[in-house]
């Protein structure tokens, strides 16, 4: 208990025997509950979170492994039938630094924020000790994220660390949340058409403690970029039409089919150049025309979309 008020953690874990006792033995007594997830492990990972010998840890199993985000969902249920106020994330990987969460839950339980996440890209030792094709595809996918969320001010959005207070977690809709790896990513997008505060906090990056990533940021960051995309659509629909209104709707469509259109006009141009035919100059000015004017409305669009989000922090 913090603050007055009950924390859980979720410990999503798939096939990790090796570094779950460790994990659950570094949550610190402030916490009431510890929900383990076993992913549909292949290994003996639930048998060791319940043999880490702390009376606060429930394993929940899933029969199949379904993905970190469905893991997380399956936590986040339990927690808010029991009723606790500040509901944390905590990976099974001992890759969470726990002397972080007081940081985290404390603004939650206080009722200054809705949703805490930790940034390990804030210390300047992230670029040493984050192995460099995770780094850059973090970086990638916090500027994408930024853009789709509309929470311009947060980073590292591939970061799992989190907390939540319970009020804001009970209005989501769970069930339409991404259940693979591109959780975290998505649940900023859900949080953001609600106007959730949410702020990053310092937390030092942890790696090589036993075991290797299978994830390739090759594969992740065009299948995350699809899903960011449609989440930006369903943002601005749902925020921007539905709920309220406001014209960056138009700016971002004016700018997106501007620019399109003259980047598609323009390679029809270099092809028919490369082919031997003639253009007009007035063709290239149609061109720098599309693309100049549909680049300003997207960067207005931001702005707005900057400015009606400025306080969501």
């Amino acid at each position: 208990m913090l603050e007055g008020k009950r924390v859980a953690v979720v410990v999503p874990a798939h096939d990790e025997e090796k570094l779950i006792a460790a994990t659950i033995g570094g949550i610190p007594p402030l916490v009431d509950r510890i929900y383990v997830v076993d992913d549909g492990s292949t290994d003996a990972t639930a048998e060791q979170a319940r043999g880490a010998g702390d009376t606060r840890v429930e394993v929940i199993s899933h029969e199949r492994n379904r993905g970190v985000g469905a893991a997380t969902v399956t936590g986040y249920r339990r927690a808010l039938a029991e009723g606790f106020d500040v509901i944390v994330v905590m990976n099974g990987d001992n890759q969470m630094d726990p002397a972080d969460l007081p940081a985290l839950v404390g603004p939650v339980a206080r009722g200054e924020l809705d949703y805490a996440k930790a940034n390990r890209l804030f210390t300047g030792q992230a670029w040493q000790l984050i192995p460099r094709s995770r780094y850059l595809g973090n970086a990638a996918l916090s500027m994408l994220t930024k853009i789709a969320s509309g929470y311009w001010h947060v980073a590292d959005s591939q970061s799992g660390y989190t907390a939540i207070a319970r009020e804001m977690l009970a209005q989501l809709d769970l069930d339409r949340v991404y259940t693979r790896y591109g959780f975290p990513n998505d649940m900023l997008v859900h949080l953001n058409v609600w106007n959730a505060r949410v702020r990053d906090f310092p937390s030092l990056p942890v790696y090589g403690v036993g075991e290797r990533s299978g994830m390739r940021y090759r594969h992740v960051v065009p299948r995350i970029s699809w899903l960011l995309a449609k989440g930006f659509c369903r943002r601005l629909w749902e925020k921007y039409v539905i709920r309220d209104f406001h014209p960056l709707v138009f700016f971002y469509l004016v700018g997106f089919l501007a620019t399109a259109s003259g980047l598609v006009l323009g390679i029809v141009v270099v092809a028919y150049r490369i082919a031997g035919y003639p253009f007009t100059v007035g063709t290239v000015v149609l061109i720098a025309l599309l693309v100049l004017s549909g680049s300003q409305f997207t960067l207005f669009a931001m702005w707005f979309d900057m400015e009606s989000n400025k306080d969501l922090r």
